[in-house]
């Protein structure tokens, strides 16, 4: 009897806590929209402010604040279009490919040795398009996803999953920024820097009527020439950054963390193209839509063409592929360069 009362209690006290987990999970996927909600709040204030505030009740041109308004619906079409893409566009997730079975699994954990896991890992990528290691010269292993890491992939600790060309998880935007939305976070960065020194240029006339007492106090437009400085402070270096990031093909991660490669060791520009191909990575090749948040990335996301290439590889295009450790300038076709460093990865 009191075995069966032990069980019974054992059993509610496991539901129980399985209920106050999900609870807690769903309140923590809650909170993290906040800061999304926080941004979509400041804009829409800040569309009031302009064209209610400053644009209807204080520019008494008709001119003007015709001008006024069509250029700043235009920067806010633009800046809303980008902030939306980066935020509900899918992560890149790795492929089942890469997945260990449960077969290498299970040998892994029976592995008396490091050395012994290493062969594994090393034997089973041998089918993989990987060549980045860790910094024992090991394949790049998630155990929490249970996958061989593609180049430039990373476990996300908020996602919960290995992520594509990773950059940093974005609590702005309640997403990681990689390989899917990278070229949208970048142009959210630029319209909203655009966003905020149009709104602050262009309530500067109008600061200095409120300071002398030539119209009204307005708290609105006072508080919006502060509030938009005090955004583009912070945009200005971080989209500065990210264009540096940009023309270098280098992420936040591996500019902290060096890249190991299978040949050649820490290279921090193992994938720099030159800055022109570097900027096409990412924006394509289309100048018409580099600035407008559309899709337009070259690559899958998991192999990336570099600067050196393998000699057998290159001896596979007949010697066309100039070995060039400066960079390649002239890299037209991209799905050439990523066939050639995947077949010569296989090739090992």
């Amino acid at each position: 009897m009191s075995m069966a009362q032990g069980n019974n209690y054992d059993y509610h006290r496991t539901t129980f806590d399985g209920e106050r987990t999900e609870r807690c999970v769903c309140l923590v996927r809650t909170m993290k929209w906040f800061p999304v909600l926080f941004i979509a709040s400041v804009i829409g204030w800040s569309y009031y402010a302009f064209v209610i505030q400053l644009s209807f009740f204080t520019v008494t041109n008709i001119v003007q604040r015709i001008l006024f308004l069509l250029f700043y619906h235009g920067v806010l079409v633009m800046f809303l279009w980008s902030y939306y893409q980066t935020v509900f566009t899918d992560i890149g997730r790795v492929p089942t490919r890469f997945r260990v079975p449960r077969a290498e699994l299970d040998r892994i954990v029976r592995a008396t040795n490091e050395e012994e896991q290493k062969q594994i890992l090393e034997s089973f990528a041998k089918e993989l398009p990987v060549v980045t290691r860790t910094l024992n010269a090991t394949v790049r292993f998630c155990d929490k996803c249970r996958l061989i890491k593609p180049d430039r992939a990373h476990h996300c600790s908020v996602c919960g999953v290995c992520v594509l060309k990773l950059d940093h998880h974005c609590p702005w935007v309640n997403n990681c920024i990689n390989f899917t939305n990278y070229k949208y976070f970048i142009l959210f960065l630029g319209y909203a820097l655009l966003y905020c020194l149009y709104v602050a240029c262009s309530t500067i006339p109008y600061m200095e009527l409120l300071w002398t007492g030539k119209i009204d106090g307005r708290f609105h437009i006072l508080f919006l020439f502060f509030v938009s400085i005090m955004f583009a402070i912070s945009l200005v270096s971080l989209f500065g950054y990210h264009c540096y990031l940009v023309l270098l093909n280098r992420t936040t991660l591996e500019s902290f963390r060096t890249p190991i490669f299978r040949y050649g060791g820490p290279d921090k520009n193992g994938f720099s193209l030159g800055k022109l191909n570097n900027f096409q990575e990412v924006f394509g090749d289309d100048w018409r839509l580099w600035f407008v948040p559309v899709y337009t990335s070259m690559g899958d996301g998991v192999v990336y063409p570099m600067r050196c290439y393998d000699e057998d590889a290159e001896a596979l295009l007949g010697g066309e592929q100039q070995h060039n450790r400066g960079g390649t300038e002239n890299l037209h076709d991209f799905e050439a360069a990523t066939f050639l460093n995947e077949y010569g990865n296989l090739m090992h």
